[in-house]
């Protein structure tokens, strides 16, 4: 039996997850809602119910990262990956999918102030997580967007991030809310959500 390499391509430099979850989806509008819903499910196994900010925060980064991955990294008959691990007090998701040449834009002031279409659910993800990046898959082609999230014990968030202005908050939520629109959910699609047609 072969060993499984990470859908990031490189080993990990951290220490071991203490817990960890890994899964292949397509990319598609639905895979992308399937992957949200198991993310938050696997928190809530984990200790961290529905309804507490760690599960809330991070399903809305997957929400937002899995989208991304759909909408801009999706390349015809590939799928995409997430990986959810918890270490140390410190929550990582990374979301990979085969597209190399369609990188995220850097995090930067001028595009936290941009109300263009493009770029808004990095700018939802850089204001939950306490840190998010881009990395290169080594051994294929495609990359990984990742975030973290930094917990106390018992799952209360740390404090020392810097709120966003009201005025953000309400643009985030907003962009959020669109990007969930915009990919096409419909009640239909909840009964038949992880079964092939």
């Amino acid at each position: 039996m072969k060993s499984a390499t990470p859908p990031n391509g490189h080993l990990q430099q951290h220490p071991a997850p203490e817990r960890e979850f890994t899964m292949r989806f397509t990319s598609t509008p639905r895979g992308a809602r399937l992957a949200r819903r198991l993310v938050s499910r696997r928190l809530n196994d984990w200790g961290h119910p529905y309804a507490t900010t760690v599960n809330e925060t991070l399903t809305l980064i997957a929400a937002e990262l899995t989208a991304n991955a759909v909408r801009h990294g999706h390349v015809p008959g590939r799928d995409f990956y997430v990986q959810l691990t918890l270490v140390e007090g410190t929550f990582r998701i990374e979301v990979t999918d085969t597209r190399a040449e369609k990188q995220p834009p850097a995090a930067s002031a001028s595009a936290t102030a941009s109300l263009s279409e493009s770029g808004r659910g990095l700018l939802l993800v850089a204001a939950l997580a306490d840190d998010w990046g881009v990395s290169p898959r080594e051994a294929a082609p495609g990359k990984t967007v990742w975030a973290e999230l930094h917990t106390r014990t018992k799952g209360h968030p740390l404090t020392h991030r810097v709120a966003p202005e009201p005025t953000d908050v309400d643009l985030l939520l907003a962009t959020s809310s669109l990007l969930r629109d915009a990919l096409g959910s419909r009640p239909e699609d909840a009964s038949h959500e992880g079964r092939r047609p």
